[in-house]
This record gives structure tokens, C-alpha cells and sequence, in this order.
């Protein structure tokens, strides 16, 4: 018997779930490893919503891993789907590929440019990386690979033996509705086919139903290569089974017990895995929680392969700032690997671990990452005091470890924002940005960036390529003469104040208590006066003072935080421009 480790973290989503996995597990195959299961489709770039599709079942089966039970998390590969549309944004395909729709994504080339043999093999090996990087362990399965070598021939012909029981299952979905009632179930419909793109296959139909009947198979013709077959007879002694193309006009008589290009259609693929591979849970999304839906009807129709529907909760979608909902036929939608451009895998991992599945969240590629990255490196420091929740605490745990062990982390992990302000001002002078970030805290300074790495690089290519041009920072050549000459009094003295505390507060710290109290002094208060302590005017005080300084250093009435800015400018370029 395995042995259950004694943890702490027993109030998060992730225990609850691996609590009822167990269960579930030793029920159904006691003494066997449990098995979790993702679907994803690399029929386009596989974006940071299907990553919840890996995330999720990732972090219950390494929280099952740290109670000593052997785990298999299982990524089914849906590489044999068909081609559905050529995607938008997709750099280097034109509508030439249009001609392929209907092919399984295996037999279509890949992108002009790319190094991989197909379609599919291009885009999986984009997410392989990104989840490597993630520490996400798991089991690939190529769907292609056990569809052409007969490793689903029993269950194939098991499936069109039963071809009535599935289709009595799937007819009580096809019922004529009233017109509302249609065009509901078609907006379902089009939302599942859009949510499952990329995340489990897609099909447009739910099987072969010509003149001879309904048949859950779709042979890939042997001319044209593509599914657009029609199933016009089938015989169950001999498992004849002749077929017609609409696109080319083929048609031929095969052995099913002896072909192997073809294969069920999703409704009755997927339920027919869940048997085949024993899977206990697995997530899956909103979109598949409305009637008709795929794991709706697959809860039913796994029963005719002898299994039993997983466990596992609908996931909300997840977004990104400033976009809507993505889909990976429309293109341009940030992949998990953009995100690891800019962010480091303990952020990311955790942007998912401390939601609940059903609670929708946002990834920021915009100006929100700052304060994501400040809240990040404020739990840490909780973590670390052991001032935080024990759900926080647990998050914070499956962010930066897994059951096998710590993941690569950054040596000296500075502020995010102080990064990307350097890592703007300097535009790629490293040793511009090393002196300012050895200036940061005189008593330990940086000796080298390597210690501020990956995460300086991730500010870097953040700022590089997601800060418009017009945001960048550029220090002013030469004082703003006219600006320093027609300053009033009150303004001159905020100037001298702030010029004669620099040599002594050179440091970030420092220059955060000498710029934030400037204003005080100015007002006849204590530069170190709390707030609480302070008149509201105080803050607008503040405000107009950083809005000159600002204007005198860049030109502009905001920039990155002032300290940073004052740091990277330098002392006697700052004394220059603030007209000493």
C-alpha cells in the first residue's frame, strides 16, 4: 500500500480532487497506477486556454505522485483528426492549404519554414517544449500512431457491431426542436466545436449517416486522402465495408478487421479511450456541460466499451488581457510558450494552481504582469515568514516544485517592474544594467546578471515585445531649459531637496524615501510620516512633483517607478538634467 503523506496543504482544490481520484482509483482498478487524462489537438497553435486542459489534471496527479501512489497522466495526441480550416495568423501558409481540409493533420505539411515533417508534429512540438519547461510530466499518445498500426481494431469493430445502441444514444439529441429551441442547440454546438479545437478533436459530424444507416466510422479515403466519406454498406460477419467520397468520387470495398485508415467518429472516439485506457479523471470545458454535448453523450456510450465516464470538473476559459475569448482557428492567440517568454514557469504554474477549475482568470501579457509578479513575490515572502494561508501556501508549493523536485529558479529574484524599467532605459547595454542593479542594494550588490536570470531576460523580452514604442523610455539629451526656467519658487525648492539627498539615499530604498518624501518636507512634515499621519493634499503633493520630474528626466508626465529611473539614469546625468 502506498504511503499518504502527512501534508499541510489539505484546504485547496488540488487535495480535494486527488482525495476523490484515489477513491475513485481503488474502487474501479485497485492496485493499479491511477490514470488522468488530457486530449489536446495540434490542429494550430496550442494556446493558454488547452493548457488548462493539461494544468489541471498535471497538478492532481503530482499531488497523488507526493502521496506515494504511481500515477499516469496520459496526453492523447488528436493527430488524426481531420483539417478543419486553415487558422488565421499562422505564419507561413496561405489559403493553399485549403486544399487539404478533410486530410488527418499527420498528412498535412507543415508550415513553410518549419523543420517538422507535418502539421501536427509542428505545433506539438512547440507545447512539448513549453510543458517540459513546466515540469509537467506525462504519457503522449499519437492518435495516428494507434489508429494506422490496428491498435483500436477490437474496439473499432466492436463500435459498428453496436452501431444501434450508439445511434439509438446520439438520437435522443436529434430530435426536431422548436425553431428557439434549434438555433440554442446550434450556438452550443458551434461553442463545443470552437472550445474543442485544440483541446480534444473536433468533428462536424457524429458519424456516417447515408441510405445504409448510421455507422460511428469515417474511413480517410484511399485517393484523396480526405473524410469526406459516406459509409454505403457494412457487413458484421465479414466486416466488409464499402465507402464512397464526396470530394473525389472514390469508392472501394475493405476488410475493417484488416484497415487502418480511418477512424471513429469523436463522440464515440473519446468515451471509447476512456474504457481502452482506464482513465479516472479527466477535465474537460464548460462548453461540454450542455445537453448533446460530447462528454454529456460520453458518459452514456462508454458503457458499450465496458468503462465508466472519468470524474473530473468543467473548466472555465481562461483569457488574456486585453483579449477575448481565444480560439485557435483565428489566430494570433498566445501560446504557452509566448507566455514562458516573458514569465517565469513558477508564475505561470501558479496562475493556474491557485484557481479553482470552475473559476475563470486572466493572463496578463500587458502592464498587469508587474502587479502580478508583486503579488507573486509577496506570497513568497509570506510563505517564507509563515504568515500565509494554508491554500496560499499549497499554490505557492505546486508553483515552484513538483513530486520531483524543485524547479530551476532565479538566484537573486529582484522586483519584475525594477527589471523591465532597467531593461527598457538601457536597451540591451547589460553592462548599463548591471551597474544599476548593483546600485540597488549596496550592502549585497549584483556582481553579475546571471545571479537576476531568467527573470531580468523575461522582463527584457516583455518590455522588447509587448511595450508599445510610444511607452519606451528615453532619457532626455539635454535639460528641458525652458521648463527649469519658468519653475516657480516652490517647485525650485522640491528640486534642491531632492538634489541634495541623492549622494546619501543612492540606493533603491533610499531613493524610494527620499522622492516620496520630498513633498512632506516641503509641507513641514517628517519625511518618514506615515500616511495615516498626512493630509489628503499630501498625496497630490506627491503626484505633481513626480509628474516634473518625469517631464524634466523623459520628457513625459509618467515612466517606469522613479528610484528605478533615477538609478539607471545616474547621478550626474540626473543632477544635469534637474538643472544643478
Amino acid at each position: 500500500m502506498p504511503i499518504v503523506a502527512q501534508s499541510t496543504e489539505t484546504t485547496d482544490w488540488v487535495s480535494r480532487f486527488a482525495d476523490e481520484v484515489i477513491a475513485e482509483s481503488e474502487r474501479r482498478a485497485p492496485g493499479k497506477p491511477v490514470v488522468v487524462a488530457s486530449g489536446l489537438s495540434p490542429s494550430g497553435p496550442i494556446h493558454l486556454g488547452n493548457l488548462r486542459e493539461v494544468m489541471t489534471p498535471h497538478l492532481v496527479a503530482d499531488e497523488i505522485r507526493r502521496r506515494g501512489y504511481q500515477v499516469r497522466h496520459l496526453i492523447s495526441w488528436d493527430d488524426y483528426d481531420r483539417y478543419r480550416k486553415v487558422p488565421a495568423g499562422v505564419a507561413g501558409i496561405d489559403e493553399t492549404w485549403a486544399e487539404h481540409i478533410g486530410k488527418p493533420l499527420t498528412s498535412v505539411p507543415a508550415p513553410k519554414g518549419s523543420a517538422h515533417p507535418n502539421w501536427a508534429e509542428h505545433f506539438k512540438a512547440a507545447m512539448v517544449e513549453a510543458l517540459g519547461d513546466l515540469g509537467v510530466e506525462f504519457d503522449g499518445i499519437s492518435q495516428t500512431a494507434q489508429y494506422t498500426s490496428g491498435v483500436y481494431r477490437e474496439q473499432i469493430l466492436h463500435a459498428m457491431k453496436h452501431r444501434g445502441d450508439i445511434d439509438a444514444i446520439l438520437a435522443q439529441y436529434r430530435t426536431k426542436p422548436k425553431t428557439a429551441k434549434k438555433q440554442q442547440q446550434k450556438a452550443v454546438d458551434e461553442a463545443e466545436l470552437e472550445a474543442e479545437e485544440g483541446s480534444g478533436a473536433a468533428s462536424e459530424d457524429d458519424g456516417s449517416a447515408g441510405s445504409a444507416g448510421y455507422f460511428p466510422y469515417k474511413p480517410y479515403c484511399g485517393d484523396c486522402g480526405k473524410d469526406l466519406t459516406t459509409v454505403t454498406s457494412y457487413d458484421d460477419d465479414t466486416t466488409e465495408l464499402t465507402y464512397t467520397c464526396k470530394d473525389c468520387g472514390f469508392s472501394e470495398t475493405v476488410r475493417l478487421s484488416e484497415f487502418n485508415r480511418g477512424k471513429l467518429v469523436w463522440k464515440v472516439d473519446w468515451p471509447m479511450r476512456w474504457a481502452y485506457e482506464g482513465v479516472i479523471f479527466e477535465p474537460s470545458g464548460v462548453d461540454h456541460s450542455s445537453p448533446g454535448s460530447s462528454f454529456q453523450v460520453g458518459g452514456q456510450i462508454v458503457g458499450i466499451f465496458g468503462g465508466e465516464q472519468p470524474i473530473g470538473p468543467m473548466y472555465a476559459f481562461v483569457g488574456i488581457s486585453g483579449m477575448a475569448k481565444m480560439s485557435s482557428s483565428r489566430g494570433g492567440v498566445p501560446t504557452p510558450g509566448d507566455a514562458l517568454k516573458i514569465m517565469e514557469p513558477q508564475l505561470l504554474r501558479w496562475l493556474y494552481a491557485r484557481r479553482k477549475p470552475n473559476q475563470s482568470f486572466k493572463i496578463a501579457f500587458d502592464q498587469e504582469i508587474q502587479r502580478l509578479y508583486d503579488e507573486w513575490d509577496k506570497l513568497g515572502g509570506k510563505v517564507a515568514d509563515g504568515s500565509a494561508l494554508p491554500a496560499d501556501v499549497a499554490a505557492h508549493s505546486r508553483a515552484v516544485r513538483t513530486a520531483a523536485g524543485e524547479l530551476p529558479a532565479t538566484t537573486r529574484p529582484l522586483p519584475y517592474r525594477t527589471l523591465a524599467s532597467v531593461a527598457d532605459i538601457t536597451a540591451g547595454h547589460e553592462d548599463q544594467a548591471l551597474r544599476i542593479l548593483s546600485e540597488l542594494d549596496p550592502e549585497q550588490p549584483l556582481t553579475s546578471l546571471d545571479e537576476a536570470r531568467p527573470r531580468y531576460d523575461k522582463a527584457e523580452a516583455w518590455i522588447n515585445t509587448h511595450v508599445p514604442t510610444d511607452q519606451r523610455t528615453i532619457v532626455r539629451e539635454e535639460p528641458d531649459a525652458e521648463l527649469l526656467k519658468s519653475l516657480d519658487e516652490a517647485s525650485r525648492q522640491s528640486l534642491r531637496l531632492l538634489l541634495d539627498g541623492l549622494e546619501e539615499h543612492w540606493s533603491l530604498d533610499g531613493l524610494t524615501h527620499l522622492v516620496y518624501g520630498v513633498p512632506k518636507v516641503q509641507a513641514g512634515f517628517p519625511a518618514d510620516a506615515t500616511p495615516k499621519e498626512l493630509p489628503p493634499e499630501i498625496k497630490t503633493a506627491q503626484r505633481t512633483f513626480f509628474a516634473l520630474l518625469y517631464h524634466l528626466l523623459v520628457g513625459r508626465d509618467t515612466g517606469p517607478r522613479l528610484p528605478t529611473l533615477l538609478l539607471a539614469v545616474g547621478q550626474e546625468r540626473v543632477r544635469a538634467l534637474l538643472g544643478e
